[in-house]
C-alpha cells in the first residue's frame, strides 16, 4: 500500500488565505455599508465645509481591501468578488443608488486592479495610493452621475474622504507589515 502524501500548507500559502478571508468579508461588508448608509442619510457633512454620500469613508476603504484581496488571492478571485459586492448591492439599497453603485463600483475597481497590478512590483506604497487615487476617482464622478446627486457639492468631499481612508488604511498595512518583520 503506498502512502498518498498529503501536500504541506506553508505559512505564506496560510497566511494568504487568512489575509484573502479577512478583506474578502471586508470588501463584502464595506459595499454593502456603503450602500445603506447612502440609501438611508445621503448626503452629509464630511469636515472642512465639504460635503459627501454617507457611504465615502466604506467606499474609500473597498480600495484597500481589494488591493489586499487581489496580493493574496490573485486578480480571478478579486474579480469575482467586485461582482458579488455589485449583485448584492441590489438586496440593501434603493435600486437608485445599487445601480449607480453596481457601475461605479465595477468600473473604479477594474480601474484600482490596472493601475495596482503594474505598480505592485516597485513597491506596496506607491501602487495602493496611486490605485486609489484613480478609482475613487473613477468611482465618485460614475456614482455621483448615476445615482443624481450634485457632482459640483459632492466631488471635493468624496475624494478628500475616500483618500483620508486610503492614507490610514495604507498606514496600517505598512505598520503592521514592519511590525510583523521585527
Amino acid at each position: 500500500m503506498t502512502q498518498t502524501a498529503l501536500p504541506v500548507v506553508s505559512a505564506r500559502t496560510r497566511r494568504d488565505v487568512v489575509v484573502a478571508s479577512v478583506a474578502a468579508s471586508g470588501l463584502l461588508a464595506c459595499i454593502l455599508a456603503a450602500n445603506f448608509v447612502t440609501s438611508r442619510y445621503g448626503i452629509v457633512p464630511v469636515g472642512f465645509g465639504l460635503m459627501a454620500t454617507a457611504g465615502t469613508y466604506f467606499a474609500g476603504l473597498t480600495f484597500v481591501l481589494r488591493d489586499a484581496l487581489q496580493d493574496a488571492a490573485g486578480k480571478v478571485w478579486t474579480l469575482g468578488l467586485i461582482a458579488v459586492g455589485a449583485a448584492l448591492s441590489f438586496f440593501l439599497a434603493d435600486p437608485f443608488i445599487a445601480l449607480a453603485s453596481a457601475v461605479a463600483f465595477l468600473s473604479s475597481e477594474v480601474a484600482d486592479l490596472v493601475v495596482y497590478t503594474p505598480l505592485r512590483k516597485s513597491g506596496y506604497i506607491r501602487a495602493a495610493v496611486a490605485s486609489n487615487l484613480v478609482g475613487s476617482f473613477v468611482d465618485t464622478i460614475i456614482f455621483l452621475t448615476i445615482a443624481g446627486f450634485p457632482i459640483q457639492e459632492a466631488l471635493a468631499g468624496q475624494m478628500v474622504g475616500k483618500m483620508v481612508v486610503t492614507v490610514a488604511a495604507v498606514a496600517l498595512v505598512v505598520g503592521s507589515r514592519i511590525w510583523r518583520k521585527s
